[in-house]
């Protein structure tokens, strides 16, 4: 299946990509060599095979809940920063900026 350098205008503005008229042509030829290799797999029968959603054996991995004792403030902060601690709350620098 080919395309044209109109679909991949197209695709390339919808992701809002800036493509150079060199990567438009290379774009038009790879993308129609993975269409045309896609379209392969229409000839494939699959009449044997049932409905998966994945290859690999799939198995629950969930565990119990269990109540745990959590870390106490003290163990938390313990991380903190010299000078970084303001009671119980981490004191950070300030990052707000103008905007246009």
């Amino acid at each position: 299946m080919a395309i044209d350098r109109s679909v991949v205008e197209k695709a390339a503005g919808l992701a809002r990509i800036a493509l150079t008229p060199e990567e438009v042509e290379r774009f038009t030829g790879q993308l129609s060599v993975v269409l045309t290799a896609v379209e392969r797999l229409k000839d494939v029968d699959t009449e044997k095979v049932s409905p998966t959603a994945s290859v690999l054996p799939v198995s629950n991995v969930m565990r119990e809940d269990e109540i745990r004792p959590g870390l106490t403030r003290e163990e938390a902060l313990a991380n903190a920063p010299k000078g970084g601690r303001d009671g119980e709350f981490f004191r950070v620098q300030q990052v707000l900026e103008e905007r246009p």
